[in-house]
């Protein structure tokens, strides 16, 4: 009896130690979110972002987990200023994740994210044909990537991510807002 309370101590040490961990996050999050909201608005009237849904062929979908927020999240970025929409995509895609897209990629929808700011939009493209460069290499903004079927993504992958999944596989009407 003893054995096995000296073994179950430590986990259950290390799930405290996890969840202090991860509340501790969410905390700084929430501080560079605001301050990133606060930012924006002194520099910039409106934000505009892209993210790229990748169906492979196996019906699996890219996501990617950052550094500096919790889950898995489409991959894609800031849109900079000269910048088209697509030319943002591409970018973001071959930062990201090492992939570029071998057709033209298909709007899917506008969204307002106006969790953060009333000010952000997001624009989402569905990349059905596409080709990896290179296999992805995590680095100080992408930690993890992969391809998850579209009926088994991680528990954590943001809302927002799920939402589009589910309206693109065409179980659920496109909303408006992220």
């Amino acid at each position: 009896m003893r054995k096995r309370a000296a073994q179950t101590a430590p986990k259950d040490a290390a799930a405290a130690i996890r969840s202090r961990l991860d509340g501790a996050r969410r905390g700084v999050e929430n501080a560079l979110l605001r301050a990133a909201n606060v930012v924006g608005r002194l520099t910039r009237g409106m934000t505009l972002g892209v993210r790229a849904l990748l169906i492979d062929p196996q019906r699996r979908v890219l996501l990617v987990k950052h550094s500096y927020v919790s889950g898995w999240h489409l991959p894609g970025g800031g849109v900079e200023p000269g910048e088209t929409l697509i030319d943002a995509l591409i970018r973001e895609l071959r930062e990201e994740a090492n992939v570029e897209p071998t057709a033209p990629p298909r709007l899917h929808g506008m969204f307002l994210n106006d969790r953060l700011s009333p000010r952000d939009h997001v624009a989402v493209f569905v990349v059905a044909d596409f080709r990896q460069i290179a296999a992805p290499v995590p680095n100080y903004e992408i930690i993890a990537h992969g391809f998850f079927p579209l009926d088994e993504l991680p528990n954590d992958t943001a809302a927002p991510t799920r939402a589009r999944i589910i309206e693109v596989v065409g179980a659920a009407p496109v909303s408006e807002r992220w």
